[in-house]
């Protein structure tokens, strides 16, 4: 699939001011970032309009400041770690827009990075609000926006849509590989296209299953969300974390699935664990214990697919073509209950002629952590939580609906 709307590649951005919105929401400890893969991902827009002498005034948020000023949430640490990885300084101006934005533009030569602090420490930030747009437009003396932020346009915020209504607006390099990759996935994989969801809930991703319920050749679900299903089928899963009102949606699930499959062969397209790693407390003493699905105590917490299942996921797995991860197979914060993610990460990693991709949010925070080599073990990891789920489901992204369209 071509990307529809128009890149950085398609205007004349050379010796211009441009204003990114970029997605810096990054951990910080001890005012240091534990997981730079937001910044390391903004480098190649921002090379590409330093070397053709743009001004290049960088703009995001980090956290939830609640629309105050909190040094807590201030981007200062990340203009540290951009600075480092960019190899040249990067001006740090402590508001988004005004008279300090203005100088500090005025003041920049050509390829300079001028980093402007959190948007969310004003409340127009997240209302859309089109008047604190326009001054952060006027105060940049942009000629162009583009945005670069995959993680945040799932969101109609100033930053990502009312600013588009001010200055001509077109996608980063990040932009465009992410809704590429992740689209062509959905869309035109390479055959078989295997699903794996996991994590927490069912309702967080409804549509999601129901877009892979269409699309993949087979779904493999672990996690939390397991519980659930497991459940639903009728399953006692003791003190596990489990969603109990989620019957009609899994019953319209299953009666997808039935419809594309048919009834006999439901149970290998939407593949379940057989046994599950289990704990009576979950605190990280407890060893992990593997019990048959039909056989979990009534004092048992799920925290893991079990043996059996992972050796069922690897084996499948391996003859995916295209792999869409999505959700981590257990609590991967503890190392004992870690298991099942490691090795969905591993086969992913080293299946030759395999298209991997990670979706956003802990699924990736756990794959880099896996891989020590900054996710370059997989096809692809993505940026956005929210935004690669929206996007796989086929909804629209505000903030892509608002750049400029690309010739047809």
């Amino acid at each position: 699939m071509s990307f529809s709307k128009l890149t950085i590649r398609d205007v004349p951005v050379h010796d211009k001011v441009v204003l990114v919105r970029a997605d810096y929401n990054v951990p910080l400890s001890d005012g240091k970032i534990s997981d730079d893969l937001r910044v390391r991902a903004s480098i190649p827009t921002l090379q590409y309009l330093r070397e053709r002498g743009c001004v290049v005034v960088v703009m995001s948020h980090l956290g939830r400041p609640d629309g105050q000023a909190n040094p807590e949430y201030s981007l200062a640490p990340v203009a540290e770690h951009l600075a480092e990885l960019l190899g040249q300084p990067v001006k740090f101006v402590d508001t988004c827009y005004g008279d300090k934005v203005t100088q500090a533009v005025k003041a920049a030569r050509p390829g300079d990075v001028v980093l402007l602090e959190n948007v969310r420490f004003h409340t127009e930030e997240e209302a859309n609000d089109s008047t604190f747009a326009g001054k952060i437009a006027k105060s940049s003396q942009a000629r162009y926006f583009v945005q670069d932020g995959f993680g945040v346009v799932h969101r109609a915020h100033a930053s990502t849509e009312a600013i588009t209504h001010f200055l001509p607006s077109v996608s980063g390099l990040l932009l465009e590989r992410e809704v590429t990759i992740i689209t062509d996935a959905m869309e035109a994989p390479e055959r078989p296209l295997y699903a794996v969801m996991g994590g927490a809930k069912v309702s967080d991703k409804i549509k999601v299953i129901e877009a892979f319920v269409e699309k993949a050749d087979k779904i493999l679900i672990g996690g939390a969300m397991a519980n659930t299903f497991l459940a639903y089928k009728g399953n006692d899963i003791g003190r596990s974390k489990a969603e109990t009102d989620q019957q009609v949606t899994l019953d319209a699930i299953y009666a997808a699935a039935r419809r594309k499959v048919g009834d006999e062969h439901v149970d290998e397209f939407l593949v379940l664990p057989v046994d599950v790693a289990v704990a009576a407390t979950i605190d990280g003493k407890q060893p992990r214990r593997n019990q048959k699905v039909d056989s979990i105590g009534e004092t048992d917490i799920a925290a893991d697919i079990g043996d059996l299942s992972i050796e069922r996921f690897t084996t499948e797995l391996a003859k995916a073509k295209t792999v869409v991860w999505n959700g981590t197979m257990g609590l991967a914060e503890f190392p004992e209950f870690a298991h099942g993610s490691a090795r969905v990460a591993l086969t992913l990693a080293t299946t030759p002629g395999m298209t991997s991709i990670v979706g956003g949010g802990d699924t990736a925070d756990f794959a880099l952590k896996w891989d020590g080599n900054e996710g370059d073990s997989f096809t692809h990891v993505s940026t956005g939580g929210g935004a690669s789920l929206d996007l796989m489901a086929g909804k629209k992204l505000p903030g892509v609906e608002a750049l400029l369209e690309g010739p047809k």
